[in-house]
């Protein structure tokens, strides 16, 4: 599900056009994906399109707010994936609401591990998603995708 979910997304970033779920299920299934990697992709877009019109995700959260992770959540998502997002917040580029909306979105991911590669491209839809309906978040997307799609990562600390 995850590639037809990158594949959407690298359709679809650059416009504001995105069609209507048949038509997106048949270029889909042309383009080579399964009906069950359609369907959830499709979902998992709708749930990130819904949950990133929420004005109060733009709302800065306290700065001493600390995160404690389920072991369901340790289980799926990579120690390397957490320091990541661990980064994020710490460098301002994601605020707490943020994310918390960038785990809950990996958790509905339905493979068993969320590595970094995938962690990236959830913040970078995440990012690109909240900046339509909210601030201009053209930095933060803009780091967000030099760090995904640059051959030499930042060393995170």
């Amino acid at each position: 599900m995850f590639e037809a979910l990158v594949y959407m997304f690298e359709n679809y970033i650059d416009t504001q056009y995105r069609p209507d779920n048949n038509t997106l299920t048949r270029e889909l299934f042309a383009a080579g994906f399964d009906e069950e990697d359609i369907n959830g992709a499709c979902d998992w877009f709708n749930q990130l399109e819904s949950m990133t019109g929420k004005p109060e995700l733009f709302q800065m959260a306290d700065a001493a707010n600390s995160r404690i992770f389920t072991e369901i959540e340790l289980k799926k998502i990579s120690a390397e994936s957490i320091a990541f997002i661990l980064f994020l917040v710490q460098a301002n580029i994601l605020n707490t609401s943020q994310r918390e909306l960038v785990l809950e979105l990996a958790m509905n991911v339905p493979q068993a591990m969320i590595g970094i590669e995938e962690m990236r491209w959830i913040v970078l839809m995440t990012t690109w998603g909240a900046s339509k309906t909210g601030p201009d978040k053209t930095k933060e997307y803009l780091f967000i995708e030099d760090v995904l799609l640059n051959e030499k990562k930042p060393t995170l600390h």
